[in-house]
């Protein structure tokens, strides 16, 4: 009998409880404007709702319980939902159904032009190695330039599309001459093991699943191969706008609580696997090496990493993968100090 694959089956759970959230807000992803009265009313003083996903500084979060402790003087309590990427959770700030929530560098770009009312709060060091372009261990592709007129799965919208992107650039390869399959992790992963594609671009702890348990080879990472980064694969956290206007307090206390857990991880990272592998159901060795990629340290979002984001929202409009120019500074979040200072 074949064991269940706790990844797929998960992440086909929150994919279904994701769409029927979308469904009945009447709104999908990228076709119609972020609603910031909508949000605006459904903010509650005392009720914190959190998006994340399956692995990261979130997840240790929700695990330690530490910010609940925090707030309960406040009388404030965390609602936590679990989504399958970047570009669901997404859909949700921008529904008003979370206030808050960590994505990669895509996602946030392409909500951005689709009128998503959401700040750019801060976020942690680069890790360009916590996301990959994979091949199945037998494949007879054994770099990016081999990719043309391949299939290649990717969730689109998520950080490794601009992974894919800035790679294929590197190789001298078109965007418009790879066969590009946007499925979200779960039926990528099952495209991927039956050979309906050829490569798949996909990030941690799911690459390194695919690593572990299915032998896949990894073409590229966010590294080149001078050692510099190609991409630097930040992780971002982000709020509603209009939550960010009314709670910077609370912003700020969550983003104080994120740097003191990820000090905590980067010193004790078997603890922190521990920690993940009970949160999650994963199991321990895969968690272990995506642990050993993750970066912590999370940080008010600076002016450079700012100008990276607006280099990806350039790229994505210039390919036509969004419809119009995102001016991504517009989505920047001032810490209260500095509001207060103007």
């Amino acid at each position: 009998m074949t064991p269940t694959n706790p990844l797929r089956t998960a992440s086909q759970r929150r994919r279904l409880i994701t769409a029927a959230l979308v469904l009945a807000t009447g709104l999908a992803y990228g076709l119609l404007p972020g609603r910031a009265e909508a949000q605006s009313k459904n903010i509650d003083p005392k009720v914190l709702r959190i998006g994340y996903q399956k692995y990261g500084t979130l997840t240790l979060l929700k695990a330690r319980g530490t910010l609940e402790k925090r707030l309960a003087p406040q009388g404030i309590t965390v609602k936590w939902t679990e989504f399958p990427a970047g570009p669901q959770l997404l859909e949700g700030l921008n529904v008003g159904a979370v206030d808050f929530g960590t994505v990669g560098e895509a996602p946030p770009i392409f909500a951005q032009a689709a009128g998503a009312q959401l700040v750019y709060v801060g976020n942690e060091p680069p890790a360009p190695v916590a996301e990959a372009i994979v091949v199945p261990k037998g494949s007879a592709i054994r770099s990016v330039a081999e990719l043309r007129g391949k299939r290649v799965a990717l969730n689109k919208g998520s950080n490794v599309h601009y992974l894919l992107v800035r790679q294929l650039e590197k190789a001298g390869i078109p965007y418009s001459e790879i066969q590009p399959v946007y499925l979200p992790p779960a039926d990528a992963r099952a495209a991927f093991e039956r050979g309906a594609v050829d490569a798949w671009v996909i990030w941690d702890p799911f690459l390194a699943a695919a690593e572990k348990q299915l032998g896949a080879r990894a073409l590229a990472d966010g590294r080149g191969a001078d050692g510099k980064n190609v991409v630097s694969n930040h992780q971002f956290y982000l709020a509603s706008r209009p939550y960010a206007q009314a709670k910077p307090e609370i912003v700020s206390l969550i983003l104080d609580e994120l740097a003191t857990l990820g000090a905590w991880a980067q010193k004790n990272p078997k603890e922190a696997t521990t920690v993940l592998t009970s949160e999650t159901g994963l199991p321990a060795d895969v968690l272990e090496l995506a642990v050993s990629r993750f970066s912590y340290g999370a940080r008010p979002v600076s002016a450079g990493v700012l100008a990276e984001q607006q280099r990806i929202a350039d790229a994505f409009h210039s390919l036509k993968l969004i419809p119009r120019p995102v001016k991504v500074a517009d989505a920047r979040w001032d810490l209260p100090q500095q509001q207060a200072k103007r």
